[in-house]
């Protein structure tokens, strides 16, 4: 029988969750769900210098923000936790321990400041120092001390680290499902600290365990941990387990120049890289407070670096997920664009259910509560397709809930002329006398009188448009009467005449 795909995203609680970071657990998330499996949250926060209280809660609740919540997490424990590394230091030190006494780590009693000077001595003579099989021999290390001088030094609390012993004249060949065969000379590696001298395991050695223990079969993650993939699977050779699939994703890029996107980026351009606002002790606001929809985050972040080989933009997560996969996933960086982000969040919006929307406008614009359900859901009808924000309702539509009290000026003298007075109030007095039990419709009956009457089309429909808008501009204007009624029709062109 086949094992379950199992994957994990796993950031560490340093601050809020950058988009690059959102887009790792996505991808974990689609290739997961398309073959049934399990999506893991694991909290990497062996690093306690670095640990920011909230983080973590922040993590888990951008993920569920955006439709795609952990199976398995700290907050939701499965058969393989704890899922914080801070609360399964005991198993990274038992296996730890275990490496050295199978000779393929070594305590290591080197102190900083004599690796510091070692450097500086190299640095001196245009060389750099790393420390693995060059020199290994002739540093402080229990390559170089008896058992019991290694033990003397532990019992006396002499600070050590627990280093890994790379090998020598070795060529590995490993494969990735987005890059294929990646080959490394293990004589470029460095002897890695696998355990710290504070009793904290480091990325790498933690990572592999938690990996095997939690029975991860694909490794999904971004390209900056291709480096270290030799050191990784060595780990698992020299633990005499199975590794898993690994798939390294490319960047994301600046939107011009070189360099991933960052922080910074988002501040000098002025918009966000975090899912939800951060309210940490520097405020940051995210997509979801800028008025980004969680749909449109996702499916723009989707297609950053994956091409699903058709000309289909829009993608529900349910599309996404039956087309995702990782043999599609480009090698090279994808240029974050935050106008295609717009494009998409106007197109969410766009395809909304008016019922769908209105709720969500209404959180925004509390005074939409007064206002009747129906009545509601056909202004959004005829606006929502102008949005590329929530915030943008009150300028497409205003003049539904407020007649204009002031008129562009250009589209004002566009329509001044010495019988467009005289003319409004012939198009108020046939506004007033519509019967709405006739069989025409109020666009018939106006068009059929404008015919009759030889009176130019645009001379009645651009005077009535800019009563009703404010502006020569809007949705079609029968449907705005339609919702106003004739008789605030009727007032807002007689106000318009009164301004000629």
């Amino acid at each position: 029988m086949k094992d379950q795909v199992r994957v994990r995203f796993a950031p560490s609680p340093t601050g809020p969750l950058h988009v690059g970071g959102l887009r790792t657990a996505l991808f974990n998330y689609l290739f997961t769900k398309q073959h049934g499996g399990a999506f893991i949250l694991r909290i990497e926060d062996t690093d306690q210098k670095r640990y920011v209280a909230g983080a973590e809660d922040y993590i888990i609740k951008a993920l569920d923000w955006c439709h795609i919540p952990a199976d398995e997490s700290p907050t939701n424990p499965g058969a393989y936790g704890p899922y914080r590394q801070s609360e399964r230091q005991d198993i990274y030190t038992a296996w730890a321990h275990k490496l050295v006494q199978q000779g393929s780590a070594y305590y290591a009693f080197d102190s900083n400041v004599e690796l510091e000077a070692l450097r500086k001595e190299r640095e001196t003579n245009g060389q750099t120092f790393v420390y693995n099989f060059n020199n290994r021999a002739t540093l402080t290390n229990g390559l170089n001390m008896s058992e019991a001088s290694v033990q003397q030094r532990i019992n006396s609390g002499d600070a050590y680290v627990i280093r890994f012993k790379a090998p020598h004249n070795r060529l590995l060949k490993l494969q990735d499902q987005i890059r294929g065969t990646v080959s490394i000379d293990c004589n470029t590696l460095d002897d890695k600290i696998l355990y710290k001298s504070d009793g904290m395991p480091t990325y790498h050695l933690a990572n592999v365990i938690d990996d095997h223990l939690m029975k991860i079969t694909h490794v999904i993650r971004g390209e900056e941990w291709l480096p270290s993939l030799a050191l990784h699977v060595l780990l698992y050779e020299a633990f005499g387990w199975n590794p898993p699939e690994f798939a390294h994703l490319p960047l994301i890029l600046k939107p011009s120049g070189n360099g991933k996107l960052s922080k910074r980026d988002g501040d000098k351009l002025g918009f966000p890289v975090f899912p939800i606002d951060w309210e940490g002790e520097i405020p940051v606001k995210g997509f979801k407070g800028a008025g980004y929809l969680p749909e449109a985050l996702i499916n723009f972040l989707g297609l950053l670096g994956w091409n699903p080989g058709t000309e289909q933009e829009l993608f529900s997560l349910t599309e996404m997920t039956k087309a995702f996969s990782l043999s599609s996933v480009n090698k090279g960086g994808a240029r974050f664009d935050i106008e295609k982000l717009n494009w998409f969040n106007q197109q969410y919006l766009a395809k909304m259910a008016p019922s769908q929307l209105a709720p969500i406008l209404k959180k925004s614009f509390p005074f939409l509560n007064n206002f009747p359900e129906s009545q509601l859901n056909k202004v959004v009808a005829l606006t929502q397709d102008r949005l590329v924000f929530i915030d943008d309702f009150w300028s497409a539509s205003g003049y539904f809930f407020k007649a204009p009290n002031s008129f562009d000026e250009k589209a004002l003298k566009r329509i001044a002329r010495a019988e467009t007075s005289s003319l409004i109030d012939r198009i108020i007095a046939v506004l007033s006398t519509y019967d709405e039990t006739a069989s025409t419709t109020l666009q018939e009956y106006i068009k059929n009188w404008i015919s009759s009457n030889n009176i130019g089309f645009g001379a009645v429909m651009q005077p009535l448009r800019l009563a009703l808008v404010g502006d020569l501009k809007g949705p079609d204007v029968f449907d705005i009467i339609t919702i106003l009624g004739r008789k605030e029709a009727c007032q807002r062109m007689a106000f318009l005449q009164s301004k000629l």
